[in-house]
């Protein structure tokens, strides 16, 4: 394709809305809209072109902070970044980068945690999203994330949640759906894995009655984890939710100087898991080197985002 009309775009809309497509079709979608609480991906679509994810609990009217895909903590110096109407909200500032090819659609966004009671941020999020595919037209979301403190140093208190969370759609659950849990040690359930070490989760079952797809989630093995077990922990729930832990067992600062980043991946395979492709995959991801931002050099045009070297 040429430069003009490259097979991977991001396609901005009305109402906080970014389409990220491949060869002309819809894979995923990010809200960014004042109206929520905090930004979320959704849909984000295996090959079979059907939502892997979904908006809230199945059965529990009272987790409408589960949107599909999303970014939050429960406890950041004493305040709840997690739940609804607790005040503290997340908000997008701008957008940094849109950079467009035929292997990948990228963008970059920086946003602001507010507390509820300061207008002025705790601390600003700059993230980058990059999708991608392959020829089984499965969808690659790779997120990179900083968080730069406003002050000095800012804590990310003890708790299981936070800070990549995922609802997968009703029929992939283990529990009101037919899907099953898996992890990189090989154990299947929630009760199982939970609260468990893996470099990578996944969630796979039945997207219509005659497709079976499913996400795997891996967790970049340089991200901090807090104490010194590796690999990270994960909170997973036979409902339909699972979110890598990096504090489960204790803190993590974040400073100006050093500030804390975050690798992920996202991969919306195609049929059941398959472990060795998954670990292949995950090989893969850890041998990479991350995204940087790179400042605009000429008049009428933005930054844009490359690989490290």
């Amino acid at each position: 394709m040429s430069q003009l009309f490259p097979d991977c775009q991001i396609v901005p809309l009305p109402d906080f809305q970014f389409a990220f497509q491949i060869k002309g079709k819809e894979r995923l979608r990010w809200h960014h809209s004042p109206e929520y609480s905090r930004p979320f991906f959704y849909p984000l679509t295996g090959p079979a072109g059907v939502p892997l994810t979904r908006i809230g609990h199945p059965g529990a009217p009272n987790h409408d902070h589960h949107r599909s895909v999303w970014f939050a903590h429960h406890q950041v110096l004493g305040i709840n970044f997690w739940a609804e109407n607790t005040g503290a909200t997340i908000r997008q500032k701008r957008w940094i980068s849109i950079d467009e090819t035929d292997a990948e659609a990228i963008l970059a966004v920086e946003l602001d945690w507010i507390d509820g009671h300061n207008p002025a941020p705790l601390l600003r999020q700059e993230l980058i999203a990059a999708v991608r595919t392959n020829e089984a037209d499965e969808l690659f979301l790779e997120l990179q994330t900083t968080f730069h403190p406003t002050a000095a140093t800012l804590e990310f208190q003890k708790t299981n949640f936070g800070f990549l969370a995922v609802r997968v759609a009703r029929s992939i659950s283990s529990y009101f759906g037919a899907g099953t849990i898996t992890s990189s040690t090989g154990q299947v359930g929630e009760k199982n894995i939970f609260g468990k070490p893996a470099n990578w989760m996944d969630y796979s079952g039945p997207v219509t009655p005659e497709v079976t797809e499913g996400i795997t989630y891996f967790f970049h093995p340089d991200n901090p984890v807090a104490g010194t077990e590796k690999p990270v922990c994960w909170h997973v729930r036979e409902d339909g939710w699972m979110g890598a832990a990096p504090c489960m067992h204790g803190p993590l600062e974040t400073t100006r100087q050093s500030p804390l980043t975050f690798r992920f991946l996202l991969h919306a395979h195609a049929n059941q898991l398959h472990a060795d492709q998954a670990d292949r995959i995950y090989q893969a991801f850890a041998a990479s080197t991350g995204y940087q931002i790179r400042k605009p050099e000429k008049r009428h045009t933005t930054a844009t985002v490359v690989r490290k070297s």
